[in-house]
């Protein structure tokens, strides 16, 4: 698959419905830097009028598991991928249109060069910002990827 906005959101529609259908989408994708945001809904709110945390770890997820994978593709070796570890920490309540910018790309891509030289598994932390549409922080999210060349 090329890494694509269109296909990555073809990818959500059908490999992570859940994702999808509560409104994450990828907006932007470069070899360093990855957008997704989800808007306040219905369908991903919780008790207290704002998103559901689980829908902002989507999203957040997604603008760093996109890099990872892009970088895994272009390294053209099979190399398996995980989610070890997940911090958050929530500021603000998130309502509106939500963005998750992740700038690590350059960290995944030393990190799976390192796995395949090294043979061995790597693990690296990659962060992701959460901004309201005022431009204020409402999360920062960081997960810890785990790589090995198979």
């Amino acid at each position: 698959m090329k890494f694509t906005v269109s296909n990555l959101n073809k990818f959500l529609f059908f490999k992570l419905p859940s994702a999808y259908i509560s409104g994450v989408r990828v907006k932007q994708i470069e070899a360093n830097k990855c957008v997704v945001t989800v808007k306040h809904r219905w369908i991903n709110q919780n008790p207290f009028n704002s998103m559901y945390f689980a829908v902002q770890a989507m999203a957040a997820e997604l603008s760093t598991g996109a890099l990872v994978m892009n970088h895994v593709q272009n390294s053209g070796k099979k190399i398996s991928m995980l989610v070890a570890n997940n911090k958050s920490n929530f500021t603000k309540k998130a309502t509106g249109r939500i963005t998750f910018e992740c700038l690590d790309g350059d960290l995944a891509e030393k990190s799976i060069q390192d796995a395949i030289v090294s043979g061995e598994g790597k693990t690296f932390w990659m962060k992701s910002i959460g901004t309201n549409e005022n431009g204020e922080q409402v999360s920062e999210m960081d997960f810890e990827w785990s790589v090995k060349s198979k």
